[in-house]
Protein backbone atom coordinates (compact mmCIF):
# COMPACT_ATOMS: atom_id res chain seq x y z
CA UNK A 1 0.00 0.00 0.00
CA UNK A 2 2.13 3.32 -1.59
CA UNK A 3 1.79 6.43 0.26
CA UNK A 4 2.27 9.12 -2.06
CA UNK A 5 4.42 11.74 -1.56
CA UNK A 6 2.91 15.49 -0.13
CA UNK A 7 4.82 18.27 1.25
CA UNK A 8 5.56 18.49 4.63
CA UNK A 9 2.18 19.75 6.78
CA UNK A 10 0.58 21.41 3.84
CA UNK A 11 -3.38 21.43 4.21
CA UNK A 12 -6.53 20.15 2.87
CA UNK A 13 -10.21 20.95 3.98
CA UNK A 14 -13.43 19.52 3.53
CA UNK A 15 -16.44 21.15 4.97
CA UNK A 16 -19.95 19.70 4.33
CA UNK A 17 -22.77 21.84 4.36
CA UNK A 18 -26.87 21.02 4.39
CA UNK A 19 -28.85 22.43 2.01
CA UNK A 20 -31.52 24.07 3.33
CA UNK A 21 -35.34 25.03 2.53
CA UNK A 22 -35.87 28.52 2.90
CA UNK A 23 -39.22 28.57 3.59
CA UNK A 24 -39.98 25.85 6.22
CA UNK A 25 -36.16 25.58 7.37
CA UNK A 26 -35.93 21.71 6.92
CA UNK A 27 -33.30 19.71 4.27
CA UNK A 28 -33.74 19.96 1.04
CA UNK A 29 -33.05 16.64 -1.01
CA UNK A 30 -31.52 17.94 -3.97
CA UNK A 31 -27.91 17.97 -4.06
CA UNK A 32 -28.12 15.98 -7.73
CA UNK A 33 -29.75 18.85 -9.02
CA UNK A 34 -27.40 21.40 -7.12
CA UNK A 35 -24.68 19.40 -8.39
CA UNK A 36 -25.87 19.30 -12.09
CA UNK A 37 -25.96 22.91 -12.11
CA UNK A 38 -22.77 23.64 -11.10
CA UNK A 39 -21.42 21.52 -13.11
CA UNK A 40 -17.82 20.22 -12.89
CA UNK A 41 -15.86 22.24 -10.07
CA UNK A 42 -12.78 20.26 -8.31
CA UNK A 43 -14.36 22.47 -5.11
CA UNK A 44 -17.60 21.27 -5.01
CA UNK A 45 -18.58 17.83 -4.58
CA UNK A 46 -21.69 15.35 -3.12
CA UNK A 47 -21.90 13.33 -0.57
CA UNK A 48 -23.78 10.23 0.86
CA UNK A 49 -27.23 12.64 1.59
CA UNK A 50 -29.17 14.07 -1.04
CA UNK A 51 -29.19 17.03 1.45
CA UNK A 52 -25.39 17.61 1.53
CA UNK A 53 -23.21 19.10 -0.67
CA UNK A 54 -19.07 19.54 0.48
CA UNK A 55 -16.95 22.09 -0.52
CA UNK A 56 -13.34 21.02 -0.45
CA UNK A 57 -10.11 23.08 -1.00
CA UNK A 58 -7.10 22.73 -3.03
CA UNK A 59 -3.84 21.09 -0.97
CA UNK A 60 -2.30 24.27 0.35
CA UNK A 61 0.47 26.03 2.46
CA UNK A 62 -1.66 27.73 4.40
CA UNK A 63 -4.93 27.75 6.45
CA UNK A 64 -5.72 31.73 4.82
CA UNK A 65 -5.69 29.86 1.40
CA UNK A 66 -7.82 27.13 1.96
CA UNK A 67 -10.28 29.10 3.37
CA UNK A 68 -10.52 31.40 0.87
CA UNK A 69 -10.73 28.25 -1.78
CA UNK A 70 -13.45 27.09 0.34
CA UNK A 71 -15.19 30.73 0.40
CA UNK A 72 -14.74 31.53 -3.23
CA UNK A 73 -16.76 27.85 -3.90
CA UNK A 74 -19.41 29.16 -1.15
CA UNK A 75 -19.69 32.05 -3.63
CA UNK A 76 -20.36 29.68 -6.43
CA UNK A 77 -23.29 27.98 -5.02
CA UNK A 78 -25.07 30.75 -4.30
CA UNK A 79 -26.78 31.62 -7.72
CA UNK A 80 -27.43 28.28 -8.13
CA UNK A 81 -29.11 27.44 -5.13
CA UNK A 82 -31.27 31.07 -4.61
CA UNK A 83 -33.52 30.33 -7.78
CA UNK A 84 -34.39 26.98 -5.94
CA UNK A 85 -35.12 28.53 -2.40
CA UNK A 86 -32.28 26.86 -1.16
CA UNK A 87 -30.21 28.32 1.71
CA UNK A 88 -26.43 26.71 2.95
CA UNK A 89 -25.55 26.30 6.06
CA UNK A 90 -23.95 23.75 8.91
CA UNK A 91 -23.19 21.94 11.83
CA UNK A 92 -22.58 18.35 13.12
CA UNK A 93 -26.96 17.41 12.39
CA UNK A 94 -29.96 19.71 12.07
CA UNK A 95 -31.65 20.82 14.84
CA UNK A 96 -35.08 18.95 13.81
CA UNK A 97 -34.88 17.27 10.47
CA UNK A 98 -36.20 13.57 10.58
CA UNK A 99 -33.41 11.23 9.58
CA UNK A 100 -35.96 8.62 8.52
CA UNK A 101 -36.71 10.20 5.48
CA UNK A 102 -33.42 11.22 4.18
CA UNK A 103 -32.28 10.40 0.94
CA UNK A 104 -29.37 8.71 -0.03
CA UNK A 105 -27.52 9.35 -3.27
CA UNK A 106 -27.43 7.10 -6.02
CA UNK A 107 -24.01 5.47 -6.32
CA UNK A 108 -23.10 1.84 -6.02
CA UNK A 109 -20.66 2.53 -2.65
CA UNK A 110 -23.19 4.23 -0.99
CA UNK A 111 -26.02 1.45 -1.71
CA UNK A 112 -23.64 -0.80 -0.52
CA UNK A 113 -23.24 0.83 2.60
CA UNK A 114 -26.71 1.26 3.15
CA UNK A 115 -27.42 -2.35 2.65
CA UNK A 116 -25.03 -3.48 4.51
CA UNK A 117 -25.87 -1.38 7.81
CA UNK A 118 -29.52 -0.99 6.95
CA UNK A 119 -31.09 1.05 9.68
CA UNK A 120 -28.00 2.75 11.21
CA UNK A 121 -26.71 3.62 7.76
CA UNK A 122 -30.28 4.69 6.27
CA UNK A 123 -30.12 7.77 9.09
CA UNK A 124 -26.43 9.03 8.63
CA UNK A 125 -27.67 13.01 8.73
CA UNK A 126 -24.63 14.03 9.81
CA UNK A 127 -22.29 16.74 8.75
CA UNK A 128 -18.17 16.95 9.22
CA UNK A 129 -15.25 18.74 8.74
CA UNK A 130 -12.35 16.65 7.58
CA UNK A 131 -8.83 18.06 7.62
CA UNK A 132 -5.79 16.85 5.88
CA UNK A 133 -2.26 17.27 6.75
CA UNK A 134 0.59 16.34 4.38
CA UNK A 135 3.39 13.64 5.68
CA UNK A 136 6.36 13.76 4.14
CA UNK A 137 7.69 10.63 5.39
CA UNK A 138 5.69 7.25 5.83
CA UNK A 139 7.44 6.14 8.99
CA UNK A 140 5.73 9.17 10.26
CA UNK A 141 2.38 8.61 9.98
CA UNK A 142 1.39 6.12 12.76
CA UNK A 143 3.19 7.16 15.51
CA UNK A 144 1.83 10.94 14.49
CA UNK A 145 -1.65 9.12 14.12
CA UNK A 146 -1.37 8.12 17.83
CA UNK A 147 -0.02 11.09 19.13
CA UNK A 148 -3.21 12.70 17.65
CA UNK A 149 -5.47 10.93 19.54
CA UNK A 150 -4.22 12.24 23.24
CA UNK A 151 -5.91 15.66 21.72
CA UNK A 152 -8.87 14.82 19.00
CA UNK A 153 -11.24 14.94 21.84
CA UNK A 154 -10.14 18.18 22.70
CA UNK A 155 -10.83 19.14 18.86
CA UNK A 156 -13.79 17.33 19.20
CA UNK A 157 -15.05 19.60 22.00
CA UNK A 158 -14.33 23.03 20.37
CA UNK A 159 -16.45 21.35 17.23
CA UNK A 160 -18.96 20.36 18.72
CA UNK A 161 -22.19 21.64 16.75
CA UNK A 162 -24.80 18.53 17.34
CA UNK A 163 -26.88 18.44 20.18
CA UNK A 164 -30.09 17.53 18.60
CA UNK A 165 -31.17 14.57 16.69
CA UNK A 166 -34.79 14.10 15.04
CA UNK A 167 -35.74 17.64 16.99
CA UNK A 168 -34.94 16.02 20.31
CA UNK A 169 -32.31 17.78 22.62
CA UNK A 170 -29.80 14.50 23.42
CA UNK A 171 -28.01 15.71 26.48
CA UNK A 172 -25.07 15.32 24.00
CA UNK A 173 -22.87 18.50 22.94
CA UNK A 174 -22.08 15.79 20.10
CA UNK A 175 -24.14 13.21 19.14
CA UNK A 176 -22.93 12.77 15.34
CA UNK A 177 -20.12 11.38 16.96
CA UNK A 178 -22.56 8.56 18.61
CA UNK A 179 -24.14 8.45 15.23
CA UNK A 180 -21.13 7.44 13.19
CA UNK A 181 -19.10 5.04 14.86
CA UNK A 182 -22.45 2.64 14.85
CA UNK A 183 -20.86 2.42 11.30
CA UNK A 184 -18.63 -0.77 10.48
CA UNK A 185 -14.98 0.55 10.46
CA UNK A 186 -15.79 4.07 11.84
CA UNK A 187 -15.02 5.13 15.20
CA UNK A 188 -11.48 5.29 17.17
CA UNK A 189 -8.47 3.50 15.01
CA UNK A 190 -6.28 1.02 16.20
CA UNK A 191 -3.19 2.54 16.95
CA UNK A 192 -0.91 -0.23 14.79
CA UNK A 193 3.30 -0.08 15.32
CA UNK A 194 3.77 -0.60 11.79
CA UNK A 195 3.12 0.64 8.11
CA UNK A 196 3.49 -3.14 7.14
CA UNK A 197 1.07 -3.94 10.15
CA UNK A 198 -1.48 -1.54 8.59
CA UNK A 199 -0.92 -3.37 5.13
CA UNK A 200 -2.22 -7.01 6.98
CA UNK A 201 -4.76 -5.06 8.90
CA UNK A 202 -6.79 -3.59 5.27
CA UNK A 203 -5.42 -6.62 3.41
CA UNK A 204 -7.26 -8.67 5.79
CA UNK A 205 -10.44 -6.52 5.88
CA UNK A 206 -10.70 -6.78 2.09
CA UNK A 207 -9.90 -10.42 2.01
CA UNK A 208 -13.06 -10.79 4.43
CA UNK A 209 -15.00 -8.55 2.81
CA UNK A 210 -15.43 -5.80 5.28
CA UNK A 211 -14.40 -2.83 2.91
CA UNK A 212 -13.62 -2.91 -0.88
CA UNK A 213 -10.63 -0.67 -0.88
CA UNK A 214 -8.75 1.70 2.17
CA UNK A 215 -11.32 4.49 1.73
CA UNK A 216 -14.26 2.39 3.55
CA UNK A 217 -12.18 2.67 6.30
CA UNK A 218 -13.77 5.59 8.39
CA UNK A 219 -12.00 6.21 11.44
CA UNK A 220 -11.74 9.17 13.49
CA UNK A 221 -8.52 10.02 12.45
CA UNK A 222 -7.09 8.29 9.30
CA UNK A 223 -3.53 7.80 7.01
CA UNK A 224 -5.17 8.79 3.48
CA UNK A 225 -2.34 6.74 0.97
CA UNK A 226 -3.17 8.51 -2.22
CA UNK A 227 -3.16 11.63 -1.13
CA UNK A 228 0.15 11.62 1.68
CA UNK A 229 -1.68 12.64 4.41
CA UNK A 230 -3.21 11.99 8.00
CA UNK A 231 -6.81 12.97 7.69
CA UNK A 232 -8.33 14.33 10.99
CA UNK A 233 -12.27 12.99 10.71
CA UNK A 234 -13.36 13.41 14.47
CA UNK A 235 -14.80 17.59 14.29
CA UNK A 236 -18.81 18.02 13.48
CA UNK A 237 -19.11 20.67 10.66
CA UNK A 238 -17.89 23.65 11.56
CA UNK A 239 -21.28 26.58 11.75
CA UNK A 240 -18.75 29.92 9.82
CA UNK A 241 -15.44 30.41 8.27
CA UNK A 242 -13.41 31.55 11.58
CA UNK A 243 -14.11 27.98 13.18
CA UNK A 244 -13.80 26.31 10.28
CA UNK A 245 -10.24 27.79 9.83
CA UNK A 246 -9.37 27.78 13.56
CA UNK A 247 -10.02 23.87 13.96
CA UNK A 248 -7.77 23.62 10.33
CA UNK A 249 -4.99 25.50 12.22
CA UNK A 250 -5.32 23.62 15.53
CA UNK A 251 -5.33 20.38 13.60
CA UNK A 252 -1.97 21.44 11.35
CA UNK A 253 -0.05 22.96 14.05
CA UNK A 254 -0.57 19.66 16.09
CA UNK A 255 0.55 17.66 13.44
CA UNK A 256 3.63 19.69 12.39
CA UNK A 257 4.48 19.82 16.52
CA UNK A 258 4.63 16.12 16.57
CA UNK A 259 6.55 15.94 13.38
CA UNK A 260 9.40 18.12 14.89
CA UNK A 261 9.33 15.96 18.19
CA UNK A 262 9.83 12.81 15.62
CA UNK A 263 12.89 14.91 13.86
CA UNK A 264 14.38 15.47 17.47
CA UNK A 265 14.29 11.73 18.37
CA UNK A 266 11.82 11.81 20.93
CA UNK A 267 9.25 9.33 21.41
CA UNK A 268 5.69 10.94 21.31
CA UNK A 269 3.13 9.91 23.61
CA UNK A 270 0.24 7.65 22.75
CA UNK A 271 -2.92 6.49 25.20
CA UNK A 272 -4.47 3.30 25.73
CA UNK A 273 -7.19 2.65 23.67
CA UNK A 274 -9.67 2.98 26.23
CA UNK A 275 -8.53 6.13 27.46
CA UNK A 276 -8.67 7.24 23.80
CA UNK A 277 -12.24 5.94 23.92
CA UNK A 278 -12.87 6.92 27.16
CA UNK A 279 -12.18 10.75 26.23
CA UNK A 280 -14.30 10.26 22.55
CA UNK A 281 -17.36 9.74 24.62
CA UNK A 282 -17.00 12.39 27.43
CA UNK A 283 -16.38 14.92 24.66
CA UNK A 284 -19.30 14.04 22.96
CA UNK A 285 -21.33 14.03 26.45
CA UNK A 286 -19.97 17.01 28.08
CA UNK A 287 -18.30 19.46 24.91
CA UNK A 288 -16.66 21.92 26.54
CA UNK A 289 -17.08 21.35 30.09
CA UNK A 290 -15.54 17.25 29.36
CA UNK A 291 -12.33 16.51 31.91
CA UNK A 292 -10.44 14.80 29.71
CA UNK A 293 -7.60 12.45 29.68
CA UNK A 294 -4.14 14.51 28.37
CA UNK A 295 -1.64 11.74 28.61
CA UNK A 296 -0.47 8.11 29.03
CA UNK A 297 -0.10 8.58 32.77
CA UNK A 298 -3.89 9.25 33.28
CA UNK A 299 -3.57 12.61 33.80
CA UNK A 300 -7.05 14.70 33.75
CA UNK A 301 -7.82 18.10 32.75
CA UNK A 302 -10.67 20.58 31.94
CA UNK A 303 -10.13 20.73 28.09
CA UNK A 304 -10.87 24.68 27.92
CA UNK A 305 -7.64 24.62 30.49
CA UNK A 306 -5.86 21.89 28.07
CA UNK A 307 -6.78 24.31 24.62
CA UNK A 308 -5.46 27.45 26.41
CA UNK A 309 -1.79 25.98 26.94
CA UNK A 310 -1.82 24.24 23.84
CA UNK A 311 -2.16 28.15 21.65
CA UNK A 312 -0.07 28.97 23.74
CA UNK A 313 2.65 26.08 23.38
CA UNK A 314 1.75 26.18 19.62
CA UNK A 315 2.24 29.63 19.13
CA UNK A 316 5.91 29.30 17.47
CA UNK A 317 4.82 26.52 15.59
CA UNK A 318 1.82 28.57 13.67
CA UNK A 319 4.14 31.53 13.53
CA UNK A 320 6.16 29.14 11.12
CA UNK A 321 3.44 27.99 8.91
CA UNK A 322 1.80 31.12 8.42
CA UNK A 323 -1.55 30.40 10.72
CA UNK A 324 -1.00 32.34 13.93
CA UNK A 325 -3.81 34.36 13.42
CA UNK A 326 -6.13 31.37 12.53
CA UNK A 327 -5.00 29.41 15.49
CA UNK A 328 -5.43 32.41 17.82
CA UNK A 329 -9.13 32.33 16.48
CA UNK A 330 -9.60 29.46 18.46
CA UNK A 331 -10.16 31.71 20.91
CA UNK A 332 -13.39 33.11 19.26
CA UNK A 333 -14.92 29.58 20.26
CA UNK A 334 -13.75 29.98 24.07
CA UNK A 335 -15.74 33.29 24.16
CA UNK A 336 -18.97 33.14 22.74
CA UNK A 337 -19.19 28.57 23.61
CA UNK A 338 -18.48 25.99 21.45
CA UNK A 339 -22.01 26.04 18.54
CA UNK A 340 -23.51 22.97 20.74
CA UNK A 341 -23.78 25.74 23.74
CA UNK A 342 -25.30 28.66 21.18
CA UNK A 343 -27.79 26.21 19.47
CA UNK A 344 -29.26 25.49 22.48
CA UNK A 345 -29.08 28.73 23.96
CA UNK A 346 -31.41 29.78 20.93
CA UNK A 347 -33.91 27.05 21.10
CA UNK A 348 -34.14 27.72 24.68
CA UNK A 349 -34.98 31.41 24.30
CA UNK A 350 -37.47 30.68 21.93
CA UNK A 351 -38.90 27.31 22.70
CA UNK A 352 -38.39 26.47 19.20
CA UNK A 353 -35.55 23.74 17.56
CA UNK A 354 -36.26 26.64 14.65
CA UNK A 355 -34.75 29.33 16.23
CA UNK A 356 -31.05 27.12 16.29
CA UNK A 357 -31.45 27.12 12.66
CA UNK A 358 -31.98 30.46 12.36
CA UNK A 359 -29.03 30.89 14.66
CA UNK A 360 -27.12 28.48 12.46
CA UNK A 361 -28.17 30.82 8.90
CA UNK A 362 -26.87 33.98 10.69
CA UNK A 363 -23.55 32.38 11.72
CA UNK A 364 -23.00 31.25 8.21
CA UNK A 365 -23.54 35.03 7.00
CA UNK A 366 -21.35 36.69 9.67
CA UNK A 367 -18.27 34.31 9.54
CA UNK A 368 -17.82 33.81 13.07
CA UNK A 369 -19.49 32.53 16.08
CA UNK A 370 -22.35 34.68 17.32
CA UNK A 371 -21.57 35.44 21.20
CA UNK A 372 -24.48 35.08 23.88
CA UNK A 373 -25.48 38.10 23.77
CA UNK A 374 -26.04 38.76 19.97
CA UNK A 375 -27.50 35.02 20.05
CA UNK A 376 -30.15 36.13 22.76
CA UNK A 377 -30.95 39.57 20.71
CA UNK A 378 -31.48 37.74 17.72
CA UNK A 379 -33.75 35.26 19.24
CA UNK A 380 -35.85 37.65 21.24
CA UNK A 381 -36.12 39.98 17.93
CA UNK A 382 -37.54 37.15 15.99
CA UNK A 383 -35.35 37.82 13.17
CA UNK A 384 -35.76 35.47 10.23
CA UNK A 385 -33.02 34.77 7.58
CA UNK A 386 -33.64 36.60 4.56
CA UNK A 387 -32.26 35.54 1.06
CA UNK A 388 -28.63 33.32 0.91
CA UNK A 389 -25.93 36.05 1.19
CA UNK A 390 -22.17 35.09 1.37
CA UNK A 391 -20.01 34.05 4.13
CA UNK A 392 -18.06 37.39 6.06
CA UNK A 393 -14.65 35.95 5.30
CA UNK A 394 -11.79 37.29 8.23
CA UNK A 395 -10.27 40.00 7.63
CA UNK A 396 -7.15 40.78 6.02
CA UNK A 397 -5.21 40.60 8.96
CA UNK A 398 -7.42 37.14 9.91
CA UNK A 399 -8.42 38.30 13.23
CA UNK A 400 -12.07 38.35 13.60
CA UNK A 401 -12.88 40.40 17.27
CA UNK A 402 -15.92 39.57 19.52
CA UNK A 403 -18.35 41.44 20.94
CA UNK A 404 -17.46 41.12 24.66
CA UNK A 405 -19.04 37.83 26.34
CA UNK A 406 -22.19 38.20 28.09
CA UNK A 407 -21.51 37.20 31.26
Amino acid sequence: MPFAHSERSTLGIEWELQLVDRDSLDLRQCAAEVLRLVGEDPHIHGEMMLNTVELVSGARDTVAECIDDIALAYDRLLPVVEPLRVQLASAGTHPFADPLVQKVTDAERYARLVERTRLWGHQMLIFGTHVHVGIEDRSKVLPILSALLTRTAHLQCLSASSPFWAGASTGYADNRAMMFQQLPTAGAPHQLDSWEELEGFVGDMVHTGVIEDFTEIRWDVRPSPRLGTIEVRSCDAATNLVELGGIAALTQCLVEDFSRRLDRGEELDALPPWYVNENKWRSARYGMDAILITDSSGTEELVTDTVERMLIELEPVAVDLGCESELDSVRATLEAGASYQRQLAAATTASSNEAAMRLLLEEVRAGRPLAPAEVTALVSNGIRPGPAAPPRRPSPDRHCPLPPRDR
